[in-house]
């Protein structure tokens, strides 16, 4: 399955592209994980949204952070995809997004994410470097990682 990938900013968000979304990263990061955290953190009306549509379904989805808005560099997270689509590399190929994204949005910037420690290898194959020690975030163990810039 090839998604058609779309960018969206806050203001161009309708209500279904947002629930959508919304209801995407809650069913993976929340029921899934069995993780009660703020998972709407107030930092979505300052990111850029990026969607995989099957159809009318939202196969996939992360969010790109400006820098200085999390961290002082520019970062990818709530890198999700449908349990319905996984298994068909829809996580590598909306990193690839997210990652020339970035390089047109911000060049010659490095790109951090952090990391549920189990997927270490997979940012690791994409050209991240863990930059710290790993670390608990609500219950979930994570590792900064860092892409130098390209």
């Amino acid at each position: 399955m090839t998604p058609r990938w779309a960018w969206y900013a806050w203001p161009e968000l309708t209500p279904d592209v947002l629930y959508a979304f919304l209801r995407l990263r809650s069913a993976a990061f929340v029921v899934e994980q069995d993780c009660v955290f703020p998972e709407m953190d107030g930092r979505d009306p300052q990111c850029e949204h990026l969607c995989g549509w099957n159809g009318g379904e939202l196969a996939a989805y992360l969010r790109l952070v400006p820098p200085g808005v999390r961290t002082p560099e520019v970062a990818l997270g709530r890198v999700v995809v449908a349990a319905s689509a996984r298994g068909q590399g829809l996580g590598r190929a909306a990193m690839q997004e997210g990652l020339a994204r970035c390089a047109r949005r911000y060049p010659g910037q490095p790109v951090k994410v952090s990391a549920q420690r189990h997927l270490e290898d997979f940012y690791a194959s994409l050209g991240f470097a863990s930059a710290g020690m790993p670390y608990d975030e609500d219950g979930i163990l994570h590792v900064d990682m860092v892409k130098p810039p390209v």
